[in-house]
């Protein structure tokens, strides 16, 4: 059977335990790569609530003899598991057909250690179910769910909404409706066990014993380590997944788009199996029996890391932007039903200067449509409503900058202006009356205590 021809048989053991992994077996690694021990991959399963271990041979050769099966029976009755145990020999060939009787014999028998074979056809049909390309060993993904790209309790439009709250002189509910995209990008949920313990001559310097789970990004291109808040939202929304269907969601977002996984699955584990390499990669420093400080450099073997689970899923990433008059602003983030992280707000952010974030005060400015920081907005001296230092018309009177809409309202306050008694112009600059009659009460002082001096 021409499959997998070109792999190695370590080669091949490494697809089969993808394999074993995506039919759902657990806590799936490859056994050490010493001896022939006929035992290549250990993984467990769950029975009627009861743990079993399962050990594998694989073996990629064109036929499989009864010795195998048997040296796998005994392999299986040494193996140190608390609890029941089965074998399993995976060949891309056939068995011979001592090698299936003695197989069958074990199960009539009731044997305590029953072993399973598998063979090419069988192979083929778990090829198709799992998306395994038989000519070169990949897993390809196959994913058709995604997060929810929005709250159904909600609308779309909530996010959006709830960020203008915070902006000052403008109402949720006088809102146009944004634009709202929604893209479905690819990621991949890597859940990894981690055991290895380094040793010199004298004892244990280093040990890792740790299980990690991170998202990789999974588009076309270098796959990429998700950060801390994408992460978190992938893996604790995984369970509430919904099917990705194109036409479901038209109706409610202006463009779809979809992107597709870059690489297989085998290749992303080897990404992982990587990446976690390098994360646990450390010196450390200890002292030998002769009072001395060595270091030693403590990187993983690649059969340190056991890749437990792959979960594909689609994470949306939705982009809506508002057009209010002159300005557009776009809020971006990830979402997962009513939870998200938000990766671009333009919303909290002030069109004039780099005051941006949610501690700051912001306010809109109805003439222009901008949204601005304190500083760069002022108060419409015709209406008294707020206004750009962007987008207003100014003038001073009485040595004080004003601010208009337009010169319109510029011009229908210089007519107010012009017809006010000089009293009432001196009160559009306060703190130059004020001093003004600070002035005017000390000079008066002044001149009573003079006369009074006189006097």
């Amino acid at each position: 059977m021409p499959v997998l021809d070109d792999l190695s048989g370590f080669e091949f053991e490494d697809v089969m335990e993808d394999v074993f992994r995506n039919l759902g077996y657990e806590n799936v690694r490859q056994a050490e790569r010493t001896a022939d021990e006929g035992r290549d991959v250990l993984m467990e399963e769950v029975v009627d609530g009861t743990r079993r271990g399962v050990v594998v041979e694989c073996k990629h050769t064109g036929t499989v003899g009864r010795p195998v099966v048997q040296k796998l029976h005994s392999a299986v009755a040494t193996f140190e598991f608390d609890g029941p145990k089965r074998g399993m020999v995976a060949t891309t060939g056939r068995f011979t057909g001592p090698a299936t009787e003695y197989a069958e014999r074990l199960r009539r028998n009731d044997d305590p250690y029953p072993i399973e074979l598998i063979d090419g056809e069988d192979l083929r049909e778990i090829a198709d179910e799992i998306g395994l390309d038989l000519y070169n060993g990949r897993i390809e993904i196959l994913c058709d769910e995604t997060l929810r790209p929005y709250d159904p309790a909600t609308s779309i439009t909530a996010p959006v909404e709830e960020a203008f709250h915070d902006i000052n002189n403008i109402e949720s509910a006088d809102l146009p409706p944004p634009h709202s995209q929604v893209t479905f990008r690819p990621v991949v949920a890597v859940t990894a066990d981690t055991n290895a313990v380094f040793e010199t001559s004298v004892g244990v310097v280093h040990r890792v014993n740790e299980r990690s789970k991170f998202v990789v990004h999974a588009e076309r291109g270098h796959p990429e380590t998700a950060s801390r808040d994408v992460s978190n939202l992938v893996l604790e929304n995984r369970h509430a997944t919904v099917d990705l269907d194109a036409e479901q969601f038209e109706t409610l977002y202006d463009t779809i788009e979809e992107r597709r996984f870059g690489q297989t699955q085998t290749e992303y584990k080897d990404w992982a199996v990587d990446r976690v390499r390098e994360r646990h990669t450390t010196t450390v420093s200890y002292t030998g029996d002769n009072n001395v400080t060595y270091t030693k450099t403590c990187e993983l073997k690649r059969s340190d890391v056991s890749v437990q689970s792959i979960e594909p899923v689609y994470v949306p990433q939705v982009r809506q932007t508002t057009d209010l008059l002159e300005y557009t602003y776009p809020y971006e983030y990830f979402a997962a039903g009513p939870s998200r992280v938000t990766t671009e707000d333009g919303i909290h952010r002030c069109v004039h200067c780099d005051t941006a974030g949610t501690n700051n005060d912001y306010t809109h400015c109805a003439n222009c449509g901008s949204i601005n920081c304190d500083s760069h907005i002022k108060t419409e001296r015709l209406e008294g409503t707020p206004v750009c230092t962007g987008c207003a018309v100014t003038e001073r009177f009485a040595f004080k900058t004003k601010y208009f809409y337009d010169e319109e309202n510029r011009d229908a306050f210089r007519e107010e202006y012009e017809a006010m008694p000089f009293y009432e112009k001196a009160t559009e600059n306060t703190p130059l009356a004020a001093g003004a009659a600070i002035v005017a009460v000390l000079v008066l002082l002044g001149v009573l205590i003079s006369i009074g001096g006189l006097l």
